[in-house]
């Protein structure tokens, strides 16, 4: 299996863990600076009543594209969670037809039949690289135009603007995930193209600015997180491969 480069921690105290600002994402950068040169421009004309809040909106920015390092589980029969944000759908489904269908490379896609799809939303708030579930190369990253509605909705999966990725593992284990984009979100971007082979939990595009990720389980695997669970992508165990008990969970 592919393995996530960098420091290994453990449970049961190796490696050096410690706090520090995350990283700005290159991708935000230019948006945080523009933010802050709009910013200067009513402090020199002393329009502090429209500078102080621009300037806490330039603090967002900078903020919505923070990209904080993760320390991925490495069990062979983990998925992890591609985004961060709100567990607010679980449901048995058919995958969408572009993770399925012949594309013509030879690669095959995800077999028809209902699974388990895992729907999490992302609000401004959340950070919004997107991972990889699993280690194993993208067969596929197909982009669909569409609409941008709430992305909270149940139909955003078939009408709005998204991008579906295909990972598969070296073992033939096959992952699909779609990125969607939601009623301010406006581009999804992409960080790797078909044939890249991506560990565990790397960073594989982004959304700007709230959306949604569904995941699809391989068949015969359940979802381990419940729903209006909030989840932190590459860190928190979506589902373990096989494993489909029941888990109930009480809000309080």
């Amino acid at each position: 299996m592919v393995r996530m480069a960098g420091e290994i921690l453990d449970n049961r105290g190796r490696g050096d863990a410690s706090w520090g600002w995350p990283t700005i994402h290159p991708e935000g950068r230019k948006y945080g600076v523009i933010a802050l040169l709009i910013t200067v421009i009513p402090f020199v004309f002393d329009w502090e009543i429209i500078g102080w809040p621009m300037l806490f909106l330039s603090i967002g920015v900078f903020a919505f594209f923070r990209d904080p390092e993760r320390v991925v589980p490495q069990d062979d029969n983990a998925i992890v969670a591609p985004a961060d944000g709100l567990v607010t759908l679980i449901e048995t489904v058919e995958p969408p037809a572009e993770l399925q269908i012949d594309d013509g490379s030879g690669n095959m896609g995800l077999a028809s039949g209902p699974v388990t799809r895992i729907s999490i939303f992302m609000s401004v708030f959340d950070v919004h690289i997107n991972r990889s579930p699993i280690p194993g190369t993208v067969r596929r990253v197909v982009y669909v135009p569409g609409k941008f509605m709430n992305a909270d909705l149940d139909k955003a999966s078939e009408e709005n603007e998204r991008q579906h990725m295909l990972v598969e593992r070296a073992d033939g284990l096959m992952i699909g995930f779609t990125q969607i984009a939601g009623l301010v979100a406006r581009r999804i971007v992409p960080f790797v193209k078909p044939g890249d082979t991506v560990a565990k939990g790397q960073r594989v595009g982004l959304i700007r600015f709230g959306s949604r990720v569904d995941v699809y389980l391989p068949t015969g695997t359940a979802s381990k997180v419940l729903m209006g669970q909030r989840i932190v992508a590459g860190e928190t165990i979506l589902a373990e491969v096989g494993a489909s008990a029941l888990l109930e969970g009480v809000a309080q």
